[in-house]
């Protein structure tokens, strides 16, 4: 099976470079399953309905989001009716939503996504290892499911990487997203899972972390309120990774992707 991943949506010139891409790299990159983040498609906070929509159209099977879940408030009846967008799963209980979404393929194989989002220096929240746990209990790689995708949503590296190994073997794959730089740590981890730090942001990278250069370095040199952060609209960088894995459901291969903008370009082989 072939997992596409996409990173942390930035704004409108990131929706615009994905939904345009989408299409074109299932196609070509020969990918069973496509899922994306995009907590900050919405001029860098949140996710409208609409914007969602377009992005399942142009080929996403299912959508992330994260901290910046509830900045858009249509977004509360939406997600109780959509079940292929999830939040963290370790939000607390009776908070609208589910933390992971079963996906079935056409040929009759099954997919488990799940999103998990970390507590260092993030919101308080449950504890994403239980709450993983609590989920895998009922779910077995290789067996109920051929494959289980994680989308890890957090700000330090070592929660990452600690989350990833505690996995690893019971998980397809555990990606980081949130810092929306990507790291160059991608691998397969001894017990089968592929890994990466952070996959990246599609958005522009001639900015702070896809937001306008010019409020953003005054929020660190003045310490005072200023302008409104805005999401800058320069051409995107789409971010992402793509993961084989086998008839197990362990991963073969992790091979990051990076395509147009600012980056040194990456595409994975088929």
């Amino acid at each position: 099976m072939r997992i596409l991943f996409l990173g942390d949506v930035m704004g409108r010139t990131g929706r615009d470079a994905v939904v345009a891409a989408l299409p074109g790299l299932r196609r070509d990159l020969k990918i069973d399953v496509a899922v994306v983040n995009a907590e900050n498609a919405s001029h860098g906070f949140g996710l409208a309905p609409d914007m969602a929509e377009a992005i399942f159209a142009a080929g996403a099977d299912a959508i992330t989001l994260g901290n910046h879940s509830w900045d858009r408030k249509e977004i509360i009846p939406y997600i109780a009716q959509q079940k292929r967008l999830i939040r963290p799963m370790n939000y607390p209980p009776g908070t609208p939503g589910e933390g992971a979404v079963d996906i079935t393929l056409a040929d009759g194989r099954r997919v488990l996504i799940l999103q998990a989002m970390g507590r260092l220096f993030m919101d308080a929240m449950d504890c994403p290892f239980r709450a993983t746990e609590t989920i895998l209990a009922r779910a077995r790689l290789g067996v109920t499911h051929a494959a289980i995708l994680v989308d890890f949503h957090g700000e330090a590296t070592s929660e990452k990487m600690a989350f990833a190994h505690a996995f690893d073997g019971a998980v397809s794959a555990v990606l980081g997203t949130h810092t929306h730089c990507p790291t160059a740590d991608h691998q397969v981890l001894p017990g089968g899972t592929a890994f990466m730090a952070d996959v990246g942001m599609c958005g522009d990278y001639d900015s702070v972390i896809g937001m306008g250069k010019a409020p953003a370095i005054a929020r660190f040199t003045r310490k005072m309120p200023g302008e409104r952060l805005h999401p800058a609209d320069g051409e995107a960088t789409i971010c992402g990774a793509v993961i084989e894995t086998g008839a197990d459901g362990k991963a073969l291969r992790i091979d990051p992707l990076r395509l147009g903008g600012r980056l040194s370009p990456m595409m994975p082989s088929v």
